[in-house]
């Protein structure tokens, strides 16, 4: 099942991996390297998934998340945290910030498309 995933992440090194390994399981993936960028990106292409850093350069996370979940035709799109923050605090800002999950940096090569397609929501059949 290919899903179009929005990746907002700094880090291109980061942003490469993941990229690499959704697109090797054939996702379609779009990378944003700031939180203007991905907010342009997640209004015009409505993406399956948004993976995002909490700590970007130009607008904060929860600032980037706020304002996606202000757009109604974005409610049911499921939003990731991706942070290098420790577990706990990660998945405590993630709730806070309306996520629906967290995946902490460095991540499982080996588990993570396994992860993040268990967020995408399935096609009702």
């Amino acid at each position: 099942m290919m899903s179009l995933i929005v990746v907002i992440e700094d880090n291109p090194d980061n942003s490469r991996m993941v990229a690499k390994l959704l697109r090797a399981a054939s996702h379609k993936v779009i990378v944003a390297e700031d939180g203007e960028t991905g907010l342009t990106t997640v209004f015009e292409q409505h993406p399956d998934l948004i993976l995002i850093d909490l700590g970007l350069p130009d607008i904060d996370g929860q600032t980037v998340i706020a304002l996606i979940k202000q757009q109604p035709e974005l409610g049911n799109v499921p939003i990731i945290a991706f942070t290098a923050f420790p577990p706990e605090t990660a998945q405590a800002m993630a709730t806070a910030y309306g996520c629906h999950g967290v995946i902490v940096k460095p991540i499982d090569t080996r588990a993570f498309v396994s992860q993040i397609e268990g967020f995408i929501p399935k096609p009702i059949s």
